[in-house]
């Protein structure tokens, strides 16, 4: 009989737990009546085509970035002459001025009518990776609209974003829009290759102009659409933490020699070794508090039993869940620093034992470590002296912004979704596993959010850096109709505070 009191006590104590934590869920995911915004967000038939026909123009225009010393020039000068020409009204208003930083990147500076409001920025960037036409539907420069969607290298990463905050300014304006609060645009034109020369001048440029922002919006994150598994509803995550990232080189000298007399180990056998030590030894699983527990708080109702018990109680289960998420190859990445080999040299001729064996690695560091915690990890794995470890490029993780009812950015970019997007029902704070231009801006700004107004899919997140880069055109006048209302709704001196909702 006390076996059984105490087994109703601890099922009484769940279900206690159980309704707290749905109390509180809903609280954070609830709705405050919108009011309507000064200029609706409604498009003419004819606006509409030229949404379209901007993006296609752009992703025909190949920007490409090979690395931190070559790219496309020609295409980045193109580009700033492009958009001169497809978005006129941006670049003729008096109260927009207009600059190129580091050559070919793009700051425009809106001025508000209200100097008593802090401005804020909107990132974006218009390089792109190497795309060879292989494996592609369609040429991946080409722009071609096919099916109801827009294909091409950029679609997704990052030139929708570009050419969707050119085209609602300039349908604002069109509409004698004035804005009450300031705010910059930077667009970068070497993200893909760190952004030294676009976002980090722009940067250092504003820093020397004594700028602060109220809040910063660049890529990174999206409504997410069968990331999770078990989860059948689509959620919206705002990415306010961004993973760090090492770029390591590993090298193996040796003394040269005959094929026919090898030595017992090789450059390269040592190598291999060594990056099989690092592949097989993942590095720490750093799940616990922060963004991921309130997401996956926010989540647990969207779960069947008994998984949406164990969501729900994370105090109690968080050493099955942190077991659960590592075995999953998409939530794996936020969990802990990942690590991936990405290139690999070595050898000069089929009979001759190789001198040097090299190989990079780059890796990306969850937001609970540092630089110098993984380097000495790694340092412990591979455990080799002859293997040298030559760090190419680092930088630490990015603290988190701030998410709570207070946070200006975060609450306007909430209210914007649940405005554009009545069906997205949650909205969660999230870690960026990429790396993106905002980095640059930290000493502008405490609050830095990542987020893309568009569905993504696994299928679609593959494409980006992959093939068959695509978007619909539904997707891109939805993404101009979301800057459209986020700038107005940005003229607000308040923070938009959500409703509570009562049980």
């Amino acid at each position: 009989m006390a076996r059984r009191n105490v087994c109703m006590l601890a099922l009484g104590a769940v279900l206690l737990l159980r309704i707290a934590t749905v109390s509180r869920s809903k609280d954070l995911r609830g709705k405050e009546p919108q009011g309507a915004l000064r200029i609706p967000s409604q498009f003419s038939e004819g606006e509409r085509v030229n949404m379209k026909e901007a993006l296609k123009g752009a992703i025909q225009i190949p920007t490409v970035s090979f690395s931190s010393e070559e790219s496309n020039t020609t295409a980045l000068a193109e580009f700033g002459e492009y958009i001169y020409k497809v978005f006129p009204t941006v670049f003729s208003t008096s109260f927009i001025q207009h600059e190129v930083v580091g050559g070919y990147s793009h700051l425009f500076i809106v001025q508000g009518s209200d100097p008593s409001l802090q401005p804020y920025m909107l990132l974006a960037h218009f390089d792109v990776v190497p795309a060879p036409a292989e494996g592609w539907e369609v040429p991946p420069f080409s722009g071609l609209e096919h099916d109801g969607f827009i294909w091409g290298r950029g679609t997704l990463d990052n030139k929708n974003s570009v050419t969707a905050i050119l085209q609602a300014l300039e349908l604002l304006l069109i509409r004698n829009y004035i804005p009450q609060r300031s705010f910059f645009i930077a667009l970068g034109h070497d993200e893909e290759v760190s952004g030294r020369n676009g976002a980090q001048k722009i940067s250092t440029l504003l820093q020397a102009r004594g700028v602060q922002l109220a809040f910063i919006v660049d890529e990174g994150s999206f409504i997410l659409d069968g990331f999770i598994p078990n989860i059948k509803k689509p959620f919206a995550q705002i990415a306010v933490e961004e993973k760090g990232g090492i770029n390591l080189m590993l090298q193996v000298n040796m003394t040269p020699g005959h094929s026919s007399a090898p030595p017992k180990e090789t450059s390269i056998g040592i190598l291999a070794a060594a990056i099989s030590r690092l592949e097989q030894t993942p590095l720490p699983n750093m799940f616990g508090d922060g963004p991921l527990k309130t997401t996956l708080e926010l989540l647990a109702h969207e779960f069947s039993f008994p998984t949406n018990i164990i969501m729900s109680n994370l105090w109690l289960s968080w050493p099955l869940v942190r077991r659960l998420m590592e075995r999953n190859c998409i939530t794996n990445p936020l969990v802990r620093t990942t690590t991936a080999l990405t290139m690999f040299n070595a050898g000069i001729k089929v009979n001759v034992i190789p001198p040097v064996a090299q190989a990079t690695v780059n890796f990306r560091i969850h937001p609970a470590q540092t630089v110098q915690e993984v380097l000495e990890l790694v340092k412990n794995i591979v455990a080799d002296d002859r293997v040298q470890l030559h760090v190419l490029s680092a930088f630490d993780p990015l603290p988190a912004s701030p998410f709570d009812d207070q946070a200006l950015g975060y609450q306007l970019l909430r209210r914007t979704i649940q405005s554009v997007f009545p069906e997205i029902n949650i909205v969660a704070p999230g870690t960026c596993i990429g790396n993106t231009d905002s980095r640059h801006y930290m000493n502008l700004s405490n609050g830095i959010y990542r987020f893309n107004p568009l569905y993504l899919q696994p299928q679609g997140f593959s494409s980006i850096h992959g093939i068959n880069e695509k978007i619909s055109v539904q997707a891109y006048e939805t993404q101009v109709k979301f800057i459209f209302e986020l700038i107005q709704n940005a003229d607000t001196d308040r923070v938009p505070v959500p409703h509570v909702h009562e049980l």
